[in-house]
């Protein structure tokens, strides 16, 4: 298989978006029964949690937890969304901050003005979209980001998308009633396939197309900790605490068999993480290799973290020789 295909399917009666880059499981949105990010709700706020530097919401499902605690007061209704996915056993993380996405834009009541992605670097274009769209929807009440998706649209079909977003935005910012309640309930897989994988040469959205073209094997692959790479090998093992990330050469007795394997685990974690799941404290326990190779091998991780969609910090290297990383925990655990 090759070029970019999305394959829309349910598996275990789970809504499941899949997307395959040359033959390779290169990204997956699998349906759960948690808050998924995105939701938004009106919550009234509990408890102050002094120790923790937030406060609890009551929400219709559960409990939610917001750290931004600045002028509010215990039975205050707040206007809240779903910012990640809770750990075991913890609340919700929520924000006041809310953002609308749709294939196109980002609305944002809380940021006024219209902004252009960087990743657009077309000057000429920049120009155009900004004149465009500052001229079809003045005056413009909420705050706007122009996405990179933008860069080979139609004019017309953004105004179109911006214009479902900002009545959606409108809705919900307006909304009088005090909550506890459910406002806009984040998009299921497929939805999110559409609005974040743009343009692809093949979308199969048959029953069983997941299992016909094989890959349904590689999904099931992610059960397993041990990942592949050439002749070295990693192991992805999570704890209640942290995800240990484990490096071996395998049958390679080279001297730079150490570094090799390091920069291919480097290279392919960021998918791997993505597939499973998997955010908070991260820890790699690299191949041997000299002191001297740290360098190529930060780069190396920084590089591959660069171009992910899941915000990650390399914070460096501990005394033990261990590499630190923080992820955000803005995707579903694989539970397939």
């Amino acid at each position: 298989m090759k070029g970019r295909q999305i394959f829309l399917d349910h598996l275990k009666d789970r809504e499941l978006a899949a997307l395959v880059v040359d033959g390779r499981l290169q990204d997956l949105f699998i349906e759960t029964d948690a808050l998924s990010p995105g939701s938004i709700f009106k919550g009234k706020a509990d408890r102050p949690a002094k120790g923790q530097g937030g406060i609890f919401l009551s929400m219709p499902e559960g409990k939610g937890f917001l750290r931004q605690i600045k002028g509010v007061s215990q039975g205050q209704s707040l206007l809240v969304q779903v910012s990640g996915y809770a750990e075991a056993g913890k609340a919700v993380p929520v924000t006041t901050k809310l953002l609308f996405k749709s294939r196109f834009v980002i609305v944002t009541p809380e940021a006024p003005g219209l902004n252009i992605s960087r990743r657009i670097r077309d000057e000429e274009l920049r120009d155009r979209l900004i004149e465009f769209m500052h001229d079809a929807l003045a005056p413009l009440n909420y705050g706007m980001i122009l996405r990179s998706s933008c860069l080979t649209a139609d004019f017309d079909d953004i105004l179109e998308d911006a214009r479902l977003v900002l009545d959606a935005a409108l809705t919900v910012m307006t909304d009088d009633d005090p909550g506890p309640c459910m406002l806009l309930e984040a998009e299921g897989p497929h939805q999110m396939a559409w609005r974040e994988w743009g343009d692809v040469d093949l979308i199969e959205a048959n029953a069983g197309c997941i299992e016909d073209s094989g890959v349904l094997d590689q999904i099931e692959a992610l059960h397993s900790p041990k990942v592949e790479i050439g002749t070295s090998t990693y192991f992805v093992e999570q704890t209640r605490a942290l995800t240990a990330i484990d490096v071996n050469t395998g049958g390679d007795t080279s001297l730079a068999a150490g570094l090799k394997a390091n920069i291919l685990m480097a290279r392919d974690l960021p998918r791997q993480l993505r597939l499973r799941g998997i955010g908070g404290q991260i820890v790699i326990d690299p191949a041997p290799m000299p002191k001297k190779d740290r360098k190529v091998l930060d780069s190396a991780l920084k590089a591959a973290f660069r171009n992910d969609d899941v915000q990650t910090h390399v914070l460096g290297w501990t005394a033990l020789g261990l590499i630190e990383l923080q992820r955000a925990r803005n995707r579903a655990p694989f539970v397939i």
